[in-house]
């Protein structure tokens, strides 16, 4: 354990150059103390290191000194290969660039695991889309990223949620947008869907990027709030959407057949675990934004039947009433 240890504390001072006690007790879940009795270790062994007191301190890598490090185990070298099945690499233009770098990695990983670490790209897929919905745009996708990486405030034009779709032409698209100036702090890719995380007048927001009609890097470089990091940001928001109320509740019962397939279809609206069969129907509890966007459940016919509240059965059945009609009259 110690060996690992000083290895990630090694790799994380070559990457940074500088990290506090803190920062490194915290990574490594040791102590303080602990760490720097790993940092006289590493010093004993003959690598660079040395501390430095004060405000700015911390422990410290000898700048220019690098170590070829090739001890991988088996599964890292297994980890470090389902990293590259994803598609967020495509998105971001670096496709290529991934299957470039892991040749590269395969170098370093011990002759006795490269056949398990070659495998698992063949044997596990990661497959960010979700079920039955075509794939998010990410036009913008290049310009937002260009401004991440270099420090740049952004104007957009945004559609936001409730301006329905986009338009047919760009010029369209851009008219029915509002105009923002926002700070990035990064990007962040849930479920294949591309968001831009920002502040927009010193309050964090979350910016779809398929609703982006336009974006361009201002000149002005961007101003973040001192403190304050992506992930911490992400993991603030994520909890603001996921802890918000949904105002339609909804129970419905499933045919046991159709369950599994509807919990995957159906993910986003569950209220926790889809509930495992019991007898011809099953009882699962939705929640959805409007009483309308609960028409979803008209893709399923009869193995699925809401039974509350009565304003969403009534709303399914004037829908599906208009279905039989408009098909009652073709000849």
């Amino acid at each position: 354990m110690k060996s690992g240890r000083l290895l990630e504390m090694l790799l994380l001072l070559q990457a940074r150059g500088r990290v506090t006690a803190a920062e490194l007790a915290e990574r490594l879940e040791v102590s303080p103390r602990t760490v720097y009795r790993d940092a006289e270790a590493l010093s004993s062994a003959g690598v660079p290191i040395y501390t430095e007191r004060g405000r700015a301190g911390g422990i410290r890598l000898l700048p220019g000194y690098r170590t070829d490090v090739t001890g991988l185990t088996h599964d890292e070298a297994r980890a470090l290969f389902v990293l590259t099945t994803g598609g967020a690499q495509e998105d971001l233009g670096l496709g290529a660039a991934a299957r470039s770098a892991i040749l590269k990695v395969m170098r370093a990983v011990p002759e006795p695991f490269r056949p398990a670490a070659t495998a698992t790209s063949q044997r596990i897929l990661v497959d960010p889309a979700g079920w039955m919905r075509a794939p998010d745009p990410v036009g913008a996708l290049g310009v937002l990223q260009a401004a991440v990486f270099t420090d740049r405030r952004l104007r957009l034009r945004y559609r936001g949620s409730g301006h329905g779709e986009p338009k047919a032409s760009r010029k369209e698209a851009e008219r029915s947008a509002s105009e923002r100036v926002v700070d990035p702090y990064g990007l962040v890719c849930k479920a294949g869907i591309w968001y831009l995380v920002a502040d927009q007048d010193g309050e964090p927001r979350l910016f779809r990027v398929s609703r982006v009609a336009s974006a361009v890097a201002d000149e002005d470089p961007v101003r973040r709030r001192d403190g304050v990091d992506l992930a911490g940001l992400w993991a603030s928001l994520r909890r603001e959407v996921e802890d918000r109320p949904a105002p339609v509740p909804v129970v419905v019962r499933v045919r046991r057949e159709w369950l599994d397939m509807f919990g995957r279809i159906c993910a986003a609206h569950l209220t926790g675990p889809l509930p495992a069969a019991a007898g011809e129907w099953t009882e699962v509890r939705l929640r959805f934004a409007a009483v309308p966007a609960a028409r979803t459940l008209l893709s399923f016919g009869g193995n699925v039947e809401v039974t509350s509240p009565p304003e969403v059965r009534a709303d399914l059945a004037a829908v599906a009433a208009e279905v039989v009609a408009c098909y009652s009259n073709v000849r």
